[in-house]
This record gives structure tokens, sequence and C-alpha cells, in this order.
């Protein structure tokens, strides 16, 4: 079988390593990078760390608006899947490469697989909602993480071509954790110890393209309980230092930039919880016992708010502040995604189905 995957930015880098390593030893995958994460530690970096074999295609698609970038990937996407003429292409999460992916193979003859089907927040302002949605009805097979999933797409009408897998994500975090911890100097370069400090990520347009969210979230980090560190996205460092907000926020927390895929792992694994607005971080952190703290209203990994793991506090100063500082009380033996095989599973699935 002949497997055409597509990745462009980080969560899909880890997603896809242990996919790839499930399908290569019987299957041949080419695997297409579009350059929707361009920067070295958002991307080289990954390939660099993880199991993953390097892109056959780096479409270079770059930074632009989401029709941009979306509009680009697609034609390019489209005639990767021309040349190659692939039995599935898979596509995962919720990117605008994933929707790109998902058209071009949509109006292709090829089986399409979406990898972390069935998600949804509730939020159709958020661009990611969008495209989860729309990839999902475009898919022959949807691979799910979790009942909740599958039960989100019957609602919607689609009962066929459902896998439900469990989350890849599980594998990836079980492979590299171990490694993590005994590879990463992180913690020494940066001078912390366990559970001595706060991490924080803060990516999403709704709130660096947000003034007044982006000034809530600052306040609110800067006068956290617990030292913070915070590795900035660059689109996160250039909208602080538009809305003036950089030199107070680097005064109060630990800027650092943006660190590879295994100090991160280590970054979040030794904190005493974790400040943040990405979806796949929400669920490293539910997979390495984080207490997470989401600055977003709505999240499309419930299971894990459900599970005591993990608070919504949106981007209100006196949320975000209460919830940095209250106890949690979560389920120690929660398994909503599954037990650390989504890889096979995905494999299986797609073998039966193709």
């Amino acid at each position: 079988m002949n497997v055409l995957s597509i990745v462009g930015a980080r969560p899909q880098f880890v997603k896809a390593f242990p996919v790839s390593n499930a399908l290569r030893p019987d299957h041949e995958e080419i695997l297409v990078h579009t350059g929707q994460h361009y920067d070295a530690e958002l991307s080289d970096v990954f390939f660099s760390e993880l199991p993953i074999p390097e892109p056959d295609y780096n479409l270079g698609i770059g930074s632009g608006t989401h029709a941009e970038q979306t509009g680009t990937a697609t034609m390019a996407i489209d005639e990767t899947i021309r040349d190659h003429d692939p039995d599935a292409v898979v596509v995962y999460g919720d990117t605008n490469s994933t929707l790109a992916g998902a058209l071009a193979a949509a109006k292709r003859d090829t089986t399409l697989v979406h990898i972390e089907s069935g998600l949804r927040s509730g939020d159709r302002s958020m661009p990611e909602e969008i495209n989860r949605i729309l990839t999902d009805h475009a898919a022959d097979l949807r691979c799910t993480p979790s009942r909740r999933a599958d039960e989100t797409l019957a609602a919607e009408g689609i009962t066929d071509g459902v896998a439900r897998t469990g989350d890849v994500m599980y594998d990836a975090l079980l492979t590299v954790r171990e490694r993590a911890l005994a590879e990463s100097t992180v913690l020494d370069r940066l001078g912390y110890a366990d559970g001595e400090y706060v991490l924080a990520t803060v990516h999403r347009a709704a709130n660096t393209d947000d003034p007044t969210r982006l000034e809530a979230v600052a306040t609110a980090l800067g006068a956290a309980p617990l030292p913070v560190v915070f590795p900035a996205h660059p689109r996160t460092v250039d909208a602080l230092k538009r809305e003036g907000l950089y030199a107070d926020l680097a005064a109060a927390v630990d800027l650092v930039d943006p660190v590879g895929y295994l100090d991160f792992v280590r970054l979040l694994d030794g904190a005493e919880r974790v400040a943040t607005d990405s979806g796949g971080v929400q669920k490293e952190a539910f997979y390495l016992e984080t207490p997470c703290v989401t600055l977003r209203d709505r999240t499309e990994w419930v299971e894990t708010v459900d599970a005591g793991w993990n608070v919504l506090v949106g981007a209100d100063p006196a949320a975000i502040g209460a919830a940095l500082e209250r106890e949690f009380d979560p389920d120690p033996k929660a398994e909503p995604y599954g037990d650390g095989n989504a890889a096979a599973a995905i494999r299986s699935a797609i073998e039966e189905y193709c």
C-alpha cells in the first residue's frame, strides 16, 4: 500500500512519527511537509529529535492568511497526489494543512484518512473548528481518539468509516518521556527544579491578535505565584511588542526562545502546572499528569476537563490568577484516549479500509 502523509505544524510532527513507524515496515509512505511551520525551532528540530523520517517533500508554504495558506497548500498537495497516485492520503488534526490535504484528496481517486477525527470545541470562531468539521465530512476513514468523538460524528450523521483508535499523541509521549528525562538539560540551563515553576504557551490568534485578551493574559502571567517559563512563539513576541507589553512581561517572567520537543516535554513534565491556549499541550499535560490552565473559553479536549486535570479560564485575569493558585483534584485513573497503542490501530484501520 502506498500512503501519502501530510504534516505542517508542530503537533502534527509529534503525531506523525508513531504512525510512520507503524506503516513503514510493510507499506510505502511518502511524507509531505507543507512548511506551514517553517521556523527551525518549530519545524526542523522535530525531525532531528524524533524518530520520524525526513520529509520527502517540503512545499514551503510559509505564513499568510488562512485563505492563502490553505489555497496554496491545496494546489501543491494536489500536484503531489497526482504525481504519486497514493492508495491513501493521511491528514492530522485541524490546521490549514489538514484542510488543504483533505480538499486535494477528496477530489482525487484516493482514500482520505483523518486522524484525530470527531473533535469539536463548539466554537466556530476558531479556524481550527472549521478545518476539523470540513475534514471530517470529506474523509473516507475517520480515526477517532475517544468515545465522545464517535458520538459527535454520529450526531452529525457520520457512522460509516469510523474507527476508534485512541490518541496517537499518547503513543508519542510514551516513546519520548523517558528520553526527555534522560537527555534534556533544559531545567539546568534555565535554573529550575521540578515543581518550582509554571510553564506557559500562548500562540492562538484569538489571544495574540486581540489586544485586550493579550494584555489580560500577560498581566495574569506576570502576577503568577510561581516563576513562569514562557517559550514564546515568534508571532506572540511580535504581538507583545506591538502592544507595548513585551518589556513588562519580560521583566516579570522568564521569556525564552522556542525549545525543541524533548526540552518541551521535560519542561511540561517538571512544571507545577501549565497555562496554555494549545490543544496539543492540554493533552500532553494530561498524559504527563501536569495540571492545566487553559487560556480559552472552550476546548475540543473536554475529557481532560471532565477528569479534573484541566480548567478553562478564557482571558480573565482574575480567573487565570485563581486557577494558577487553585488546588486540583484530578482523576488519576482516567484513560479516555486509549492505552498508547493508537498507531498500530490506525495502521490496521487503514489496511482494512483500503
